[in-house]
């Protein structure tokens, strides 16, 4: 069991911005030739990473954080559970109308979590994001009456 001094330096430490799996996903998509921008204001819910040329807002969420039940790695700590529960449950419930507000202003919106970037499967985590933005810029610019064109 760690003391109170312990737990209060421990929580100091971490970050809301740059944080380790955030910066993998960042390096991963400057690698591939996607540029984006960090934490945007004028987009609603302020995303970690803004790529405007196809309109998508991408959240790195740490499972702890945000509460991401399928992992099992957010359990909730035995001091100040009443704390976490309502902390946890505030998160999400701003995360989902952040994902709303966002999406309603027709931006497409993807969800990164933590545990999907451990480097057994982070290749096809980001292979997938990839193919989700790309499907995305697809669907942006497709022409309506492309087929209907009949000479």
């Amino acid at each position: 069991m760690i003391t109170e001094q312990q737990r209060h330096y421990i929580m100091s430490r971490i970050r809301g911005k740059a944080t380790k799996p955030e910066l993998l996903v960042r390096s991963w998509l400057w690698k591939h030739g996607y540029r984006y921008r960090l934490n945007v204001n004028s987009v609603p819910g302020r995303p970690d990473i803004v790529l405007r040329r196809y309109r998508t807002a991408i959240f790195v969420n740490g499972c702890f954080w945000h509460g991401h039940e399928e992992c099992g790695k957010p359990s909730i700590p035995k001091r100040n559970t009443e704390f976490w529960v309502t902390k946890i449950a505030r998160n999400r419930e701003r995360d989902q109308r952040n994902y709303k507000d966002l999406h309603d202003a027709g931006w497409y919106v993807s969800v990164i979590w933590e545990c999907q970037l451990k480097k057994n499967n982070i290749e096809a985590t980001m292979r997938s994001i990839e193919h989700a933005l790309n499907t995305h810029l697809l669907e942006m610019y497709k022409c309506k009456n492309y087929n209907n064109n009949t000479n």
